[in-house]
């Protein structure tokens, strides 16, 4: 009996659950689930705009940008730029503090730079130095009076017998003591103006600059130093004999012997 009685509540229960789903939802529930799902759809698109907003929020506040989906392209290259602007400011105003730093300021009071011979030695600077053509012919100086030092000299050797000037060296480091060494005989071999019997004056300019330009305070100017070269001429015996040489007194005494 007690069996039958549980039949028959299953049974009932199995009723009354088909009669519910069979049963309609009411007209003011149709729209519950349209309603239910739309407002996960706001929440989901609702929820990156405003971590999209706290983002950019963060970034306005900190200073530092960080990549999002929406808006990084622009929000980068904005940064880029400007950080990229000053950063070129920077450079551009280091190069100008730079350049006027190694400025050099030089009282016009000052003399020009010049040299002070060290071969031939400066004390017989006051006695023209002659110099055989064909051997190596060897210079060398200090500077004096020299604030602002070139990058280079070039040096050479006229002649104001022809006008013509002789290159020895260009674009020569300038260092505390310079020094150049001519070979004249291998000049002199292929010289299409050769070297004369005659007086010389040796220049050392900027290389910088021309040969002529004026002197300024502190920087080296025109350096000279004269020296004299001779070409040595070929033995040529005396013609006669020794006794036609000598005075006719002293002929007739030599034939009295």
């Amino acid at each position: 009996m007690r069996t039958s009685h549980l039949l028959t509540q299953c049974a009932t229960l199995i009723l009354l659950c088909s009669f519910t789903l069979a049963w309609p939802w009411p007209p003011n529930l149709e729209g519950i689930e349209n309603l239910i799902v739309r407002r996960d759809d706001n929440s989901k698109s609702s929820s990156p705009q405003t971590s999209g907003d706290s983002k950019s929020a963060s970034n306005s506040g900190s200073g530092t940008i960080t990549a999002s989906p929406t808006g990084s392209g622009s929000a980068s290259a904005s940064a880029s730029g400007s950080d990229s602007g000053s950063d070129s400011n920077k450079d551009d105003a280091s190069k100008t503090d730079k350049s006027s730093s190694e400025t050099t300021v030089i009282d016009p009071r000052l003399p020009a730079g010049g040299i002070q011979m060290v071969t031939p030695p400066a004390s017989l600077a006051a006695v023209n130095q002659y110099y055989k053509v064909g051997d190596f012919v060897t210079f060398a100086w200090n500077y004096t009076s020299l604030s602002v030092s070139p990058k280079a000299i070039d040096i050479v050797a006229t002649c104001s017998s022809n006008q013509h000037t002789y290159t020895l060296a260009v674009n020569q480091s300038v260092g505390e003591t310079n020094a150049v060494t001519w070979d004249t005989g291998a000049y002199q071999k292929t010289a299409t103006v050769p070297l004369l019997t005659e007086s010389y004056t040796l220049i050392i300019y900027d290389a910088a600059k021309e040969i002529s330009a004026t002197a300024q305070a502190g920087y080296l100017g025109q350096a000279q130093f004269p020296f004299a070269m001779y070409t040595p001429q070929p033995y040529t015996p005396l013609s006669g004999s020794s006794s036609s040489l000598l005075p006719a007194s002293m002929g007739e005494i030599s034939t009295n012997f």
